[in-house]
């Protein structure tokens, strides 16, 4: 059904709301994903919206995932279609794939900027503008019956191409085009919201509006992706943010009130329904429903005690229907397939609610991070000046050493500064990098640290949090080589290893099946929880993105120039090397067997 029908049936005195997932990386990720959508199902929400990576990046996972919700579950799905940057023939390919799977209803957006012709593969020329998407839609006869929605942004585009006024009049562009609906980027700034809505509604946009809600999961998060959206804070957010930072338990819970409190204020102004931004996590989301009253159809099973009267019966139950209850329970449940990463099925809501570093577990829904709208991991030519024109593999040691020394902000692999993590092995860092073994990943080790602590710390608070030392670099492959040899040689079995290339080779010491966990943490009351896990599916879907970042960031510079000559032939001929000591008590442990030894590597 087409999700403006859909909105004009609600019933007007509830809140309606719309649920949004990402395709993840691996396999099991986008099975577990599955899993969860079916239990969140069960919140009722109006449809489900699914992204898509850019140019096309996550095609077959998007309308895998898609085709599931809207075939499989029979939830009205809406498929996100960026514009820009496509391969001819990928729109109208993906518009028909959408057809065949019954799904109706399109989020139309523009992507990353269009690059220029001679700097990019050969692209879809009619597509400049998200409103060129629109038009096209609805002006194809094959694909006119579908509900167009398109983006809107109360703070503003990140690319701040123009100014508000302007933005509104790119908006009324979109909708005279024919978009059914609006969906916002995420706020967190209500008031600046309602003043922007009014203004929409002044243009004569009178389309719903439906406001991207993303509950705060945990502090890093939170600032990583009100940067990349371009998000005003305002500052009593941050002022209740930043006392407790350090306790993920407490941020999780202040993103749920917040959230709840965000809404209501919506609701009082004239909204009548909300987008969230699930980062393919569960729980705070049903607790925003819950706290708003609308989460009953979900079924919550309360212990009873067992006793030979039952008073009150909502409370207690006799010792005959609870053999009765368990026996039938146990047979009707026992071909049910367990969530990973629990022994039990009632803890796979929660299981992977602390996702932390960029590994965290490939089984988990939200293994893979979105920016939602499509974009890239380099946006804009803007960001790639940081890193100048690399001529050179000393011009390219340059740059990574400028970015530990904090002298440029990012890297083509690292989005955000230098962390303070990070600095506490900087010299070991430095050391490697001046060799031209050019660091993209790294933690120190930690031993039972306080789940407070500024620096390393993450969980709820009375907890002890443990790290492995790992570090990730781009080398040559002789280099690999002798890294296999002293593992071999002078590992002791305390050093795992994977390395691969652009090519598909992989080079690893770790038995088929085998995972590592290199964070854990241990909280009261609660089981051990991992949240960072190194293992082969991982490190392959890490390196395959590490890689296509040397061919998109080659692609900002004119065919046969030396950037992109050089950058190209780092792709093809360098290796992603990723090192483990499994000694977390001795800090130095890795270091050690790097730089000394009967054959010091560095």
């Amino acid at each position: 059904m087409k999700f403006i029908d859909k909105i004009a049936k609600h019933d007007k005195r509830r809140l309606f709301y719309a649920f949004e997932f990402f395709p993840p990386k691996t396999d099991q990720g986008l099975e577990n994903l599955v899993s969860r959508i079916a239990r969140m199902v069960g919140l009722d929400p109006l449809a489900i919206s699914v992204t898509w990576g850019a140019g096309g990046s996550t095609k077959e996972r998007t309308l895998d995932l898609a085709g599931l919700t809207q075939l499989e579950y029979g939830i009205d799905t809406i498929l996100h279609l960026t514009c820009t940057n496509m391969v001819q023939g990928l729109v109208d390919e993906a518009l028909r794939a959408a057809k065949d799977r019954g799904i109706e209803n399109i989020l139309a957006l523009r992507g990353d900027p269009p690059r220029g012709k001679e700097h990019w593969e050969p692209t879809d020329p009619r597509f400049q503008h998200g409103v060129d998407l629109v038009r096209y839609i609805k002006t194809t006869p094959e694909f006119a019956h579908f509900c167009v929605g398109v983006a809107a942004y109360p703070d503003g585009h990140p690319d701040r191409d123009t100014d508000e006024d302007g933005e509104l009049e790119y908006l009324k562009q979109k909708v005279d085009a024919g978009a059914d609906f609006i969906v916002t980027q995420l706020f967190y700034d209500v008031d600046n919201f309602l003043r922007w809505f009014g203004k929409v509604r002044a243009k004569g946009i009178n389309v719903p509006v439906i406001p991207g809600i993303m509950p705060i999961q945990t502090y890093a998060s939170f600032l990583r992706m009100t940067k990349l959206c371009a998000t005003r804070v305002p500052p009593s957010i941050m002022q209740d943010l930043v006392p407790i930072r350090h306790d993920d338990q407490k941020v999780k819970d202040y993103g749920v009130k917040l959230a709840v409190d965000m809404i209501r204020q919506m609701q009082r102004g004239g909204i009548e329904g909300v987008h969230f931004c699930t980062l393919n996590l569960e729980k705070s989301v049903t607790r925003v429903l819950e706290a708003l009253g609308l989460a009953g159809n979900i079924p919550t099973l309360a212990n009873r005690l067992i006793a030979d009267f039952t008073s009150p019966p909502e409370r207690t139950v006799t010792p005959h229907t609870a053999t009765d209850r368990a026996t039938k329970e146990l047979a009707s449940s026992s071909h049910l397939e367990i969530d990973a990463g629990k022994g039990e099925i009632n803890s796979a809501v929660d299981w992977d609610d602390f996702p932390n570093g960029r590994f965290g577990d490939f089984k988990s829904p939200a293994y893979g991070e979105t920016d939602r709208w499509g974009s890239s991991a380099l946006q804009s030519a803007a960001t790639v000046t940081h890193w100048k024109n690399p001529r050179t593999m000393e011009d390219l040691t340059n740059m990574f050493l400028q970015y530990l020394q904090s002298k440029i902000p990012t890297t083509p692999f690292s989005s955000t500064p230098l962390s303070p993590e990070s600095l506490m092995i900087y010299p070991h860092l430095e050391k490697l990098t001046r060799r031209g073994w050019w660091t993209v990943g790294s933690q120190p080790a930690v031993d039972g640290v306080p789940s407070t602590d500024e620096v390393v710390g993450w969980g709820p608070k009375g907890g002890y949090v443990y790290q492995k030392c790992f570090v990730e670099f781009f080398v040559e492959e002789q280099d690999v080589e002798r890294i296999v040899k002293k593992v071999k040689e002078e590992g002791g079995g305390w050093i795992d290893y994977f390395a691969g290339n652009v090519k598909g080779e992989v080079k690893t010491n770790v038995p088929e099946g085998g995972r590592n966990a290199v964070t854990w943490g241990v909280f009261p009351g609660q089981e051990i929880a991992q949240t960072t896990i190194i293992e082969k599916e991982s490190f392959l879907s890490w390196k395959d993105e590490a890689f296509s970042i040397w061919s998109e960031w080659a692609s900002f510079y004119p065919p046969n120039s030396q950037e992109r000559s050089l950058l190209e032939s780092v792709r093809d001929q360098r290796w992603l090397v990723s090192l483990v000591h499994h000694d977390y008590k001795d800090a130095s442990a890795l270091w050690t067997f790097l730089f000394n030894g009967g054959s010091p590597l560095v």
